[in-house]
């Protein structure tokens, strides 16, 4: 670390060298459909492909099969599986064609692509406590961290790595994982409040939106939201817009899935990218928090950004071992814009996060199912000239003795971002208790540069002991972390 960056940090911060830059070498596979565009006969490319393919000789397909084997299969679990997959999408156009066993998978392999998930940048991290704490020496905490990965095309996705902070506060990352994984889609699980909420915030006669949940349970499934469609359907002579009110509710069904990762995929592999169209063009900047519910059962609560390339709208993530997530999206006037933010547990009954929803302000809403919510009430407006620009939040807040503590983000001139923090009441998260004039960490000189200069922003820290353990972005490019003395900081903040 430079001396500059030492004599400007606070003595109760100290920065690691832990850092994480992004490997080009990390790869998924997806589906490729050759040039994507028409041709002028109005055959795409992906007949013309397949055509190519079939016309190859037996010797020629099982040579060619070989050394893709020798070639990409040490990239990837499950490659060969995944071309099986892939040549089922095109097994129509094949007609009564019964191609061999090698060559049905070799076309799978003309459909398949590796994708870069981290090509571009590695950045604004969240830390979590590792659901599993066994085996560790005494005052050792294994962690999760969340990171948000950026590839080809500027398109954001939520990898995952894992560590120890040990007794003396030295932070260790386990090893990077060598290759990518992603998950299975599962049936998805719909709750017909939900839907009712998204609504809500869509707009317009809600007539035929209403026939329809009124013919669905309190939750259902895929079957039941066909059958509803279809009774909307069968009157669409009599009911005006009921296409537009079918494609609405195909959207939020969309947007609301379940996903699960193979078993034996290691934590640290496991990538999640978009999937839903509100996220098509960016699942971004996840913010973790382990949840303790009022049964006292923990479960881990990620709100992040969705973005289709125009808009954006925040999603709920849930979880409970990081191997099987859920996706819903969020509503209500508190859940607009970005970096909706949980608190880690219920205040007087209901669920509470920090809200940016005005895009300048920290506030606060609630919210009585986790999916809507209210309006939020401003606690904490720009005042001090590093923040001018812009107040935020830099993850969920942590909870103390003296108070909920919410690391913050401000913005000051030439769009420069440094952390501060706010100490929020317990009982009574309104009200704020103190706040820091001055920023605690700002961009040091080898972290000024990047895909966005000047900015240093964190998705959430994790308290160990007495010490918060800050993994924080640089730029939009790294990732790193820095480890602040939690009691000085409470004094900084409580005069």
């Amino acid at each position: 670390m430079s001396a500059e960056a030492m004599a400007r940090d606070p003595a109760w911060v100290r920065r690691t060298d832990v850092r994480l830059r992004p490997d080009p070498t990390r790869v998924v596979r997806t589906v490729f459909l050759p040039g994507q565009e028409l041709l002028a006969s109005g055959e795409s490319r992906s007949s013309a492909v397949l055509g190519r393919v079939l016309g190859l000789g037996e010797a020629e397909v099982d040579a060619e099969l070989a050394g893709l084997a020798a070639s990409f299969t040490h990239r990837h679990r499950g490659l060969e599986e995944t071309w099986d997959a892939h040549f089922a999408l095109i097994r129509h156009r094949l007609g009564a064609s019964q191609p061999s066993a090698n060559r049905r998978r070799l076309i799978g392999a003309y459909f398949t692509q590796e994708y870069a998930v981290e090509a571009t940048a590695l950045f604004n991290p969240s830390m979590v406590p590792h659901p599993d704490q066994t085996g560790l020496p005494a005052g050792s905490t294994r962690f999760v961290m969340t990171v948000r990965a950026v590839g080809d095309g500027h398109l954001s996705s939520m990898e995952l790595r894992t560590g120890v902070v040990d007794v003396d506060e030295s932070v260790t990352l386990d090893d990077a994982p060598s290759v990518g994984v992603l998950p299975v889609a599962r049936p998805a699980v719909y709750s017909r409040e939900a839907f009712g909420h998204r609504l809500d915030d869509l707009g317009g006669d809600r007539t035929n939106a209403d026939f329809v949940l009124g013919g669905l349970p309190p939750t259902f499934g895929r079957p039941d939201l066909d059958r509803a469609l279809d009774e909307l359907h069968a009157q669409r002579l009599t009911r005006g817009a009921a296409v537009r009110t079918v494609d609405r509710f195909e959207w939020i069904a969309d947007c609301t899935y379940q996903v699960e990762f193979p078993p034996g995929s290691a934590i640290g592999e496991r990538v999640l990218m978009p999937r839903g169209p509100s996220e098509s063009r960016g699942l971004e900047d996840v913010r973790m928090v382990r949840f303790t519910g009022a049964d006292d059962e923990a479960e881990y609560l990620g709100t992040y950004t969705a973005f289709d390339g125009r808009d954006v709208s925040m999603q709920l993530l849930r979880t409970r071992d990081f191997a099987r997530f859920s996706a819903t999206p969020l509503s209500g006037p508190g859940a607009r814009n970005k970096g909706l933010a949980l608190f880690p547990r219920q205040i007087d009954g209901r669920y509470v996060a920090m809200s940016r929803a005005d895009r300048e302000n920290n506030s606060v809403t609630m919210s009585d199912d986790l999916v809507r919510w209210d309006e939020p009430v401003t606690v904490q407006r720009p005042e001090h000239a590093w923040e001018l620009v812009q107040l935020g939040n830099c993850g969920p807040p942590i909870e103390t003795d003296r108070g909920w503590l919410v690391l913050t983000h401000g913005v000051g001139p030439m769009r420069t971002y440094g952390i501060g923090a706010l100490l929020l009441d317990l009982d009574d998260p309104l009200r704020v208790v103190g706040r820091l004039a001055a920023p605690m960490l700002t961009p040091a000189a080898d972290e000024r540069s990047g895909y966005v200069p000047n900015v240093v922003y964190s998705c959430g820290a994790m308290r160990h002991g007495r010490t918060l353990v800050l993994p924080y972005g640089c730029s939009d490019s790294t990732a790193r972390i820095a480890l602040v003395d939690l009691e000085s900081l409470l004094e900084e903040l409580l005069p």
